[in-house]
C-alpha cells in the first residue's frame, strides 16, 4: 500500500508539469520579427571573448536595431550587452584587448548622421564617439601598438569647410543669451540667436553609367573614400584631430598596417569608370606619418580584403581570375609578395571547390554582417578560410605553399563568418542549418570539439514545428549527378498526397544548401513539400559544373530542374503524376523562382497557363 501511495503522489505531482508543456506551432511569416541574428563576429586577442553584433527587428520604426555584444569562449555564461545601439556596428578589438572600436550612426532632429567612430574601455565606463567627420568614417584597423587609428572616409575639404563655418556660427550664437530677431525661413534658432544653415542642392547631375547602388543610393564620384589615420584617446576627454592620409579622385579601402607600423598598405584602382573593364587591384604604401602614396604592383584580379602574414612580407586574399572571361569563376585562395611588380600565386589552382565563398539561405544578418579575411598561422605554413563544397560551407586550413586543405569543421552546416586569436589556435565561427539561423561556436586546432557559445533563437525555435530537409541526388538527362534537398510539412504522412513547390535559385551562380531558409520552412508549414535544387550553373560543386550554363541559359538546367521534380514524385507524397518527357499532368506543380527565368517552352506550356 505504502508503495502505491507513493506512486501516485509521484503521478500527481509530474502530471501538471507534463501538462503544462506547451504545445509546439507552425513558424509563420510574422515569426521574422522575433528573429535574433548575430554578425560580424571577433575574438579577442588572447582568444578569451568574443565581441559580435546582435540584430533585432525594430517594428515601430520599420528597420533594425544593432549593438555590440560580448560571451566568453571557455565559461558558460550568458552574452552580455556591451553598447546600447541603436546602430553600432564593426566592432574591432585593440592589439592589447583592452578597447574595442566600433561604428556608431546616431539621429539628430530626426535625421540619420552618418555614423562615427566610438571606443569602448573594457575595464569599465561607457563607450565615447571620437570622429565628428561630415560623411563619417568607418572600417577601423588598429595599429600594432594600439596608438593610432586608420580608417576610411568620403569626406572632402569642402565639406570640412562647411563644417567648420557652421561650427563658428553655433559658437559665436552661444555667446548671445538673447536673439533680437526672428529666424529667417532658412534659419534656425540656437542660442538665442538665429543661425544661417547652408542649402544643399537636392539635385542629382549623372556622367556616369553606374550611379546608384543597393541600400546606398545615389553614388558620388566628387567623394570617394581615402584614408585617414586619428590618435587613439584614452578617455572621452581626450581630443583628437583625424588628419587625411591619401586624396585623389579614386576610391581607396583595405587598409592595412606593416608590422613595425611605419606603413600602410592598401588597394585602390586609378580607373574613372572601373565598371566598363575586367577587375583589377592597384596595390598602394603610403608612410603612416604623412606623404605620397607609392604603386607597388598591379593585381588583374578583383581583390577582397587583404591578410599581412606574420613576417610581413605576404599578404593573402580572396579573388575570381579574370580571364578566360567565363559566365561564372570559381574564386581561389591567393598570396602576394608586397615588393615591386610582385605577381599573384593561385594556391587553390588543383582546389575545384570555392574558397572563401559560401551557400546562401534567406536569413544572413539584415545589417552589420560583416566580412571574412584569411588568416595565417603564426608559422607561416597555413591560411584559414572557408570553403562553399556540395551544399555546405566549411572553415578549413589551407597549406600556404600548395593549397591542400584539411578542414577544421564538419557536418550538415554553412560556417559563414570566422575569427582567429593572435596566435591563430582558437577560432569562433559563425554556423546555420537548416533549422538554426546562426549562432556562434569555438573551436581550436587541437582537435576538440566545437563548443556552442550562443543560443540567439532557442527559446522561439522551442517552439516551432521546424522540419530538416532530406537530401538527395538524382541522375539528370545526360547523366550529371544534381544535388537538391525536399522539406516536407510538419507531420508528414506518407499515405499522404501534398501538392509540390519547386523552389529554383537565382544568381544563375549561387548555391542552396544547409543553411537556415525562413522561406522553406514557412512553405512547408503551409502544407507544401518544398523541392530546391542546385542545378547546372550552380556553385560549390567545381569551376566545370558552374560554368557549363555559359551561352546556354537557361536551357539544360531547366532540364536538371524538371528531372528533379520527377524525383520527387517518383519518391512519394506528391499530388501530381510527374513530367515523364513532357511537362504535362503535372497535378498541384508551383514553380517559384528567384531572379531566374523560365524557358519559353515551359512559359508556353498549356499546363502553365493561367
Amino acid at each position: 500500500m505504502l508503495r502505491l501511495a507513493c506512486f501516485i503522489l509521484l503521478c500527481l505531482t509530474i502530471l501538471p508539469l507534463v501538462q503544462a508543456a506547451p504545445a509546439k506551432r507552425n513558424i509563420t511569416e510574422k515569426d521574422l520579427f522575433d528573429f535574433v541574428w548575430i554578425g560580424s563576429p571577433q575574438i579577442s586577442p588572447d582568444g578569451a571573448r568574443v565581441a559580435y553584433v546582435r540584430v533585432t527587428v525594430n517594428e515601430k520604426k520599420d528597420g533594425y536595431d544593432t549593438s555590440i555584444w560580448m560571451v566568453p569562449t571557455a565559461a558558460d555564461e550568458a552574452p552580455r550587452q556591451l553598447t546600447s545601439g541603436p546602430r553600432d556596428t564593426g566592432p574591432r578589438w585593440s592589439p592589447d584587448g583592452k578597447w574595442i572600436v566600433f561604428s556608431r550612426a546616431s539621429e539628430k532632429e530626426g535625421k540619420k548622421q552618418p555614423p562615427q567612430l566610438c571606443l569602448l574601455p573594457m575595464s569599465g565606463g561607457d563607450a565615447f564617439v571620437f570622429t565628428d567627420l561630415p560623411k563619417g568614417a568607418g572600417n577601423p584597423n588598429w595599429s600594432p601598438d594600439g596608438k593610432s587609428i586608420v580608417f576610411t572616409s568620403s569626406s572632402n575639404p569642402e565639406d570640412l569647410a562647411k563644417q567648420a563655418r557652421k561650427k563658428k556660427l553655433e559658437e559665436e550664437a552661444k555667446k548671445i543669451a538673447q536673439a533680437t530677431v526672428s529666424p529667417g525661413p532658412n534659419e534656425k534658432k540656437e542660442g538665442g540667436r538665429a543661425v544661417e544653415e547652408e542649402h544643399e542642392s537636392d539635385v542629382h547631375v549623372i556622367t556616369r553609367a553606374v550611379y546608384r547602388d543597393d541600400e546606398e543610393g545615389y553614388l558620388d564620384p566628387k567623394r570617394p573614400d581615402h584614408l585617414w589615420l586619428v590618435s587613439a584617446p584614452r578617455s572621452a576627454d581626450e581630443k583628437v584631430e583625424p588628419r587625411q592620409l591619401t586624396n585623389g579622385r579614386f576610391n581607396e579601402g583595405n587598409p592595412l598596417w606593416s608590422n613595425d607600423g611605419a606603413q600602410i598598405y592598401f588597394a585602390s584602382w586609378h580607373v574613372d569608370e572601373p565598371y566598363y573593364e575586367l577587375p583589377k587591384t592597384e596595390v598602394y604604401v603610403v608612410p603612416a606619418q604623412g606623404g605620397a602614396a607609392k604603386l607597388l604592383t598591379t593585381v588583374p584580379l578583383g581583390v577582397r580584403s587583404f591578410a599581412l602574414s606574420p613576417d610581413g612580407k605576404r599578404v593573402a586574399f580572396i579573388a575570381a581570375v579574370n580571364e578566360p572571361v567565363n559566365s561564372f569563376t570559381q574564386t581561389d585562395l591567393w598570396t602576394l609578395d608586397l615588393t615591386e611588380n610582385a605577381k599573384p600565386i593561385n594556391l587553390t589552382t588543383n582546389f575545384d571547390f570555392d574558397a572563401g565563398d559560401s551557400v546562401f539561405g534567406d536569413n544572413a544578418a539584415p545589417r552589420g554582417f560583416g566580412r571574412n579575411t584569411p588568416v595565417w598561422s603564426a608559422d607561416w605554413k597555413s591560411i584559414f578560410e572557408i570553403y562553399a563544397k556540395e551544399g555546405r560551407t566549411q572553415l578549413a586550413s589551407f597549406d600556404a605553399t600548395h593549397g591542400v586543405a584539411t578542414d577544421l569543421t564538419q557536418g550538415n552546416q554553412a560556417v559563414t563568418r570566422f575569427s582567429a586569436a593572435a596566435d591563430a589556435k582558437k577560432f569562433v565561427y559563425l554556423a546555420s542549418t537548416p533549422t538554426r539561423i546562426n549562432d556562434l561556436f569555438c573551436i581550436e586546432q587541437s582537435g576538440a570539439q566545437p563548443r556552442q557559445l550562443t543560443h540567439s533563437n532557442d527559446a522561439l525555435f522551442s517552439q516551432l514545428n521546424l522540419t530538416e530537409p532530406e537530401e538527395i541526388w538524382y541522375e539528370s538527362f545526360d547523366g550529371k549527378r544534381i544535388q537538391a534537398w525536399v522539406q516536407k510539412p510538419p507531420g508528414f504522412d506518407p499515405t499522404k498526397k501534398y501538392p509540390l513547390i519547386l523552389d529554383i535559385h537565382g544568381g544563375p551562380h549561387a548555391a542552396y544548401g544547409y543553411i537556415f531558409e525562413h522561406e522553406f520552412q514557412w512553405m512547408a508549414a503551409k502544407g507544401y513539400i518544398v523541392l530546391y535544387p542546385n542545378p547546372r550553373g550552380s556553385t560549390s560543386y567545381g569551376q566545370a559544373f558552374g560554368n557549363i550554363i555559359q551561352y546556354k541559359y537557361p536551357g539544360d538546367d531547366f532540364k536538371d530542374l524538371m528531372a528533379g521534380v520527377d524525383e520527387a514524385v517518383r519518391r512519394g507524397g506528391v499530388r501530381g503524376r510527374g513530367r515523364a518527357a513532357r511537362h504535362r499532368g503535372l497535378g498541384d506543380l508551383v514553380v517559384y523562382g528567384r531572379l531566374h527565368p523560365l524557358p519559353a517552352e515551359l512559359v508556353q506550356d498549356s499546363a502553365f497557363q493561367g
